[in-house]
């Protein structure tokens, strides 16, 4: 989550009520958070010195705004281009590639072909593991189990296997046109 919220910060200097705000209107498409988890990260960014407050607004509450320091765009540099870490691949990919255009132009494509290593790695384990159930004799009392956990591996299987194209074909493409 912490990427992700620097990421946010270097669109734009924001408050906590801001951060929460852009998760509802983009980021919870692939990342959800609650607003503790996000004032939790808050802090641990702060602590760590990759964010800093920009300023606070006068009166009772004090309304803070964070930014991003040049300590906080090195790392947010360093995930965006480093490997894929944690086992949700959706997740991983979505949060490099909704802020994919932060980055220079050079760094884009290849960020996309790690997306798309990760994704053949994820296939690859998954067709193994349909490989070896194919292996197994089901008891009768529980193929009716058996067949929707399959369905769930195909599901798995056709989703990896969209992910892995659809991440070539947009790093083939190059930078997309703005629309």
């Amino acid at each position: 989550m912490a990427h992700v919220i620097l990421g946010l910060l270097l669109l734009a200097p924001q408050s906590l009520y801001d951060l929460i705000k852009s998760f509802e209107a983009g980021v919870a498409l692939f990342y959800s958070a609650s607003s503790g988890s996000i004032k939790r990260a808050l802090d641990g960014l702060l602590g760590k010195g990759l964010i800093e407050v920009a300023s606070t607004e006068p009166g009772g509450r004090g309304k803070k705004v964070y930014r991003v320091t040049e300590a906080g765009r090195q790392e947010f540099h360093r995930w965006m281009t480093g490997e894929l870490s944690g086992a949700d691949l959706e997740t991983a990919a979505l949060s490099r590639l909704y802020f994919l255009g932060l980055l220079d132009p050079a760094d884009r494509v290849p960020v996309l072909r790690r997306i798309q290593e990760r994704a053949a790695a994820h296939l690859a384990q998954l067709t193994a593991l349909k490989k070896r159930i194919d292996t197994i004799e089901v008891p009768a009392e529980f193929r009716d189990v058996a067949v929707y956990q399959r369905a769930t591996l195909d599901y798995g299987i056709s989703s990896g296997q969209h992910a892995l194209t659809w991440f070539g074909e947009l790093a083939d493409r190059g930078e997309p046109q703005a629309r």
